[in-house]
């Protein structure tokens, strides 16, 4: 297969540090290296998430030659409103772009990439970013709540420089009630395991796997890597098993470590599987929500992917300390005040700042090279009026220069750092610090810049950027 194919040529992913120890769920004893699932944080939800992984993504390629994104969530936090679009401007790409959410299936993630290989294959040239990501909430202590994570992955869909191709796909539909929410469900719903894993994964993840293997002439053996779906451990051990794959030949489920994400359980195993992989390697990969979708990935160069691979977001951990802190991350714990009143940020200023709360968007002034955060008519270094540029802030590192602990404003777990940072253009900007503890702080703190909620007043994500320390290493945050 050509270069010129439409393809993967670039990918990443996103795990959030935060681990619940999976034997707090029932206040059991917290083993040292014990099963545990991601969990977003209390200022994370699926749009942060994906934003996060589309960073790691795209890194230092220009993001004015993306010409689309396409966003795979079943657990947006907008009923009606595009988070596609929200997180295109987070990633500051073009406003001329196409943006899509693909939604209402744990599949969402599949027809996604497909949508994206088809556009680029119309029209040679074009880039389309693919997100996908869940934050899905199970009811506390319920059955489901041990199996499910949170993560999110990322592919850049093209035509130049192919790492890797979908050369054939087969779906197969099917209508099941095994995992659903209704319009006003507040959690996850399920029925019965063993139907669910009977009738509806095994049966369906089977058939487009078999379809796809009569279609393109294949069996087991062809493949390198088999990417499943699964809804827990053992039933990903009998489906891969099912298929003829067993051993290094199957690509671990995370079980234990992250979960199942929803929509991104598969594109992030599809991650982690293309980071091992190697030119000619075929990679079997499944998608399974009202039925299931078999495509064959073949890989045509060596890539190590994103900046920060899989193995690295697994290694960099924070233990939450008990299930009460999770259960207030989450607003689920009755005793607590729910900050999510009032009428929270108007329309209007939100309109009027967007770029720079969402974009984080800095300004230059073209007369002296001074930056500027927030925007402002007047440079303080030359007094130039009205001559700047839009300059981008939220892929710059930064140091600390200030921190102070505020706890007062709500958290789960206070209290919630604050500080000025300097960005290594220059620009200064007050912003709370997140995925940090209070031991960790000294002035001149290496740290970067991450998409973060601020709060939920009126009932609606509120977004801006937070500090985070930069280790030199993954480490484990305890």
């Amino acid at each position: 297969m050509s270069d010129s194919a439409a393809g993967i040529v670039s990918y990443g992913c996103y795990v959030p540090p935060t681990r619940l120890p999976l034997a707090l769920i029932h206040g059991g004893r917290v083993v040292e290296g014990g099963p545990e699932k991601a969990v977003a944080g209390f200022d994370e939800d699926a749009i942060t998430l994906a934003v996060a992984a589309g960073v790691n993504c795209l890194g230092s390629i220009d993001r004015e030659r993306i010409d689309g994104l396409y966003f795979a969530t079943t657990s947006s936090p907008f009923r009606e409103k595009q988070a596609a679009a929200f997180a295109a401007r987070a990633l500051d790409l073009g406003d001329e772009i196409a943006t899509i959410d693909f939604s209402g299936t744990l599949r969402s993630a599949a027809a996604a990439l497909i949508a994206a290989v088809n556009a680029v294959r119309a029209e040679p040239g074009t880039q389309i970013l693919v997100l996908a990501a869940d934050v899905r909430l199970p009811a506390p202590r319920s059955a489901l709540e041990a199996n499910l994570g949170d993560a999110a992955a990322a592919f850049l869909i093209g035509s130049d420089n192919v790492v890797a191709a979908i050369t054939d796909s087969v779906a197969c539909v099917d209508d099941v009630y095994d995992v659903w929410r209704g319009e006003d469900d507040n959690y996850l719903r399920a029925w019965e395991d063993r139907f669910n894993v009977t009738h509806g994964y095994q049966e369906n993840v089977q058939r487009a796997c078999t379809r796809l293997f009569e279609r393109s002439g294949t069996r087991a053996e062809h493949y390198s890597r088999a990417v499943l779906y699964a809804p827990d451990a053992r039933s990903h051990g009998a489906a891969a098993k099912a298929l003829g794959f067993s051993g290094d030949k199957v690509q671990a489920p995370l079980f234990g470590q992250v979960g199942n994400c929803g929509a991104a359980f598969t594109p992030l195993l599809l991650v982690g599987a293309l980071e091992q992989a190697a030119a000619g390697d075929r990679l079997l990969t499944c998608f399974y929500g009202d039925g299931a979708q078999a495509m064959d990935v073949c890989v045509l160069r060596d890539s190590s992917g994103g900046s920060r691979s899989l193995a690295w977001h697994l290694q960099r951990r924070r233990a939450l300390r008990s299930y009460d802190a999770y259960l207030k991350s989450r607003h689920l714990n009755p005793s607590e005040h729910d900050p999510r009143g009032g009428d929270g940020v108007p329309a209007t200023v939100h309109f009027r700042e967007r770029d720079s709360d969402v974009r984080f968007q800095a300004q230059r002034c073209t007369a002296c090279g001074t930056v500027h955060f927030p925007a402002c008519r007047v440079c303080y270094g030359c007094y130039a009026k009205d001559q700047f540029e839009a300059v981008r802030l939220s892929d710059r590192p930064g140091r600390v220069l200030s921190y102070s602990f505020d706890y007062f404003f709500p958290c789960p777990e206070p209290p919630v750092i604050v500080g000025m940072c300097e960005v290594d253009n220059g620009a200064r900007v007050y912003v709370q610090m997140t995925d940090a503890s209070t031991d960790m702080l000294r002035c001149d703190l290496p740290v970067e810049f991450v998409f973060r909620k601020i709060h939920d007043a009126g009932k609606r994500p509120n977004y801006f950027w937070k500090s985070r320390p930069l280790t030199a290493s993954a480490e484990v945050m305890e």
